[in-house]
């Protein structure tokens, strides 16, 4: 057969043509953009990608840092650090086999007195953030519990035990509230600025100081590096590549003095209520403390919510809660030492004028009495404090109403301290309340109280009753004011910062001092009305001081707090007169008479503060 020479096919039209061409053209163009992206990762970046797959082979297991020490003035140990031997679960030799994975939890739940589905729960939540690190299941278990476990070995597939470093309060309740607690970060901290680079399950600083100076004593985790498959688990042929060490974290050197702390705790007992010990001239606290107190080594390891609520409930005393910085009390006469300095440098008064005290004030109808119904007669200044006259100062209550609209009384408790937190360093310190015609009118209208401000709520202010709360912190800085010459301190518990072995680098300084200018005839009178009450004959706390061999300038409180309640019992000295170095303040919550109760607790701290032997005191007879 034959072909006849024409060629038969088709011919390529121009448009099928264009269209090949066109085709042709984007696929070399997907081609060439290939082979070019191929040699830019494999030739020009393939050295920077080859480092990031081998760092994608590493990861690092934290390895806990043991926080700073705390010390007092003269190097004593408040708070240190214990070895804790913990048990944990190796993910790399758990059983793969689920079934046989949990017949391990089981026996070990028993071992460690545990219910298994706790344990799983632990452990699953640990390795599925972390696969690769060994989960914590218990810290600080018995050593019987290590031998067994060690004895068992071939029982505990995946189980091992490491040392951990524990918080340890040597002292106990002593300084409970003030030293504070440490605990695991919380998610909503973990987004605080003052807790960048610290890892959930990190412990950190929960109140006190472990809280106020978290960030210096809290340390830097060191890291065992280890090499991981491309599913995350370690790898079986390397145990570790690198380790980083932990470095411990710094040493806080606090003002406070151990044996005086110590003492003011005894003083009170469980008693509800707190104290204070201040240098009047630089705002160091010596001690600082609140009763009943509670012991910070239950916290070490972890805050049970049981144990959380039984220490803040109000049938335990609420330990957790310091009164000294945060308690909100009417402080009764020991107030009279702010009414006093506000009539005086309003005019109302002068240091020697005469007042005649019947034992009791008619204003509106009701009567104002002196405390147990008594008479005192004539008295001036010196002698109002001396014998704790209401109302000599009941008169400067009602006076001061009409002055600068009432607020003569408050402003001068204001520039002492009084309605403001003192600025120490410690967290979650109160304001209180310097009541103003404002705030109680303000209560009126909201519903919260059955009257408005009259002048029987300036006079309750001048004897330190009503509306008033302050605590014992803010009193002792009114009274240091006096005692100093003026100056408004900010209380400092930090003293310096120091590394592990003691050696200082850096000093806490205390920030400088508002000044008021009070005229030096004043705070004399006052400080021997203050003197008077603690020595001369009818002075409301001079029973308590006879035969004190350090001389004391001091005053007396009782605050009334309603019908069915106890009064809460004050005291406020400063010592030694006539040039005091210390304020010491104390109050009971439910004391009686400040001559009663307070008074001889604060002559116990005085005397460990100076060195003097505990003698007899005797219960004071004055009114107040």
């Amino acid at each position: 057969m034959y072909l006849d020479g024409d060629d038969r096919r088709p011919s390529l039209t121009p448009q099928v043509a264009l269209r090949v061409a066109v085709i042709g053209a984007i696929a070399l163009v997907a081609f060439a953009a290939v082979f070019f992206r191929l040699w830019y990762l494999q030739v020009l970046s393939g050295d920077k990608y080859r480092a990031e797959a081998n760092d994608n082979r590493v990861r690092e297991i934290r390895v806990q840092a043991p926080r700073g020490k705390i010390v007092d003035r003269e190097g004593r140990v408040l708070v240190d650090n214990r070895v804790g031997l913990a048990v944990r679960v190796s993910p790399k030799d758990l059983p793969e086999d689920e079934a046989a994975r949990r017949e391990v939890y089981e026996r070990l739940a028993k071992v460690l007195k545990m219910r298994p589905d706790a344990v799983e729960r632990t452990v699953e939540r640990q390795l599925k953030a972390l696969p690769y690190s060994p989960a914590t299941v218990k810290e600080d278990v018995s050593q019987q519990i290590i031998y067994y476990l060690f004895e068992n070995q071939r029982d505990f597939p995946g189980v091992t035990v490491e040392q951990v470093f524990l918080r340890q309060y040597p002292h106990r309740a002593v300084g409970g509230q003030l030293f504070g607690t440490v605990g695991e970060i919380t998610k909503e901290q973990k987004g605080d600025d003052r807790y960048r680079g610290v890892d959930l399950g990190d412990r950190v600083g929960q109140s006190g100081i472990e809280y106020q100076y978290d960030s210096f004593l809290r340390g830097r985790n060191g890291a065992t590096r280890v090499e991981v498959d491309a599913l995350g688990n370690q790898s079986n042929e390397d145990d570790g590549l690198a380790t980083r060490r932990p470095q411990q974290g710094r040493q806080i050197k606090l003002s406070v003095d151990l044996d005086v702390q110590r003492v003011g705790q005894l003083a009170l007992g469980n008693a509800p209520g707190a104290f204070v010990a201040m240098n009047v001239r630089n705002g160091e606290v010596l001690a600082l403390g609140s009763t009943p107190s509670f012991d910070p080594n239950q916290f070490a390891k972890v805050i049970r919510p049981k144990d959380y609520e039984r220490l803040n409930s109000e049938a335990a005393g609420k330990p957790l809660f310091n009164r000294a910085v945060q308690g909100g009390y009417p402080t009764g006469s020991t107030f009279k030492l702010v009414t006093a300095t506000a009539a005086l440098m309003g005019g109302l008064i002068t240091p020697d004028e005469v007042v005649y005290d019947g034992g009791l004030l008619k204003v509106g109808g009701v009567e104002f009495r002196n405390a147990r119904d008594a008479v005192h007669g004539a008295v001036d200044l010196r002698k109002a404090l001396s014998v704790s006259s209401d109302v000599y100062f009941y008169r400067l209550g009602q006076e001061a109403n009409g002055i600068g609209n009432g607020l003569l009384i408050q402003d001068w408790a204001r520039k002492l301290g009084f309605g403001s937190p003192t600025g120490i360093d410690l967290p979650g310190e109160a304001a209180g309340i310097v009541p103003t015609p404002k705030y109680r009118n303000d209560l009126f209208k909201q519903e919260l109280t059955d009257r408005p401000w009259t002048v029987g709520d300036n006079i309750n202010l001048s004897v330190g009753q009503g509306d008033l709360a302050a605590d014992p912190l803010q009193l002792a800085v009114a009274y240091a004011t006096i005692a100093n010459g003026g100056r408004v301190l900010r209380p400092r518990l930090g003293n310096r910062i120091e590394d592990a072995s003691g050696r200082p680098l850096q000093e806490l300084a205390a920030p400088s001092a508002r000044r008021l200018k009070i005229p030096v005839e004043y705070r004399t009178a006052i400080m021997e009305g203050l003197r008077s009450a603690a020595s001369d004959p009818g002075g409301t706390s001079t029973p308590i001081f006879q035969g004190f061999k350090i001389p004391i300038a001091g005053k007396t409180g009782t605050a009334e707090k309603g019908i069915g309640r106890s009064d809460q019992s004050w005291y406020a000295a400063l010592a030694p007169y006539p040039d005091p170095k210390y304020v010491v303040v104390t109050t009971f919550e439910a004391g009686g008479f400040g001559a009663e109760t307070a008074a001889p607790a604060t002559r116990k701290i005085l005397a460990e503060l100076f060195g003097v032997k505990p003698g007899p005191t005797q219960a004071g007879t004055a009114p107040d």
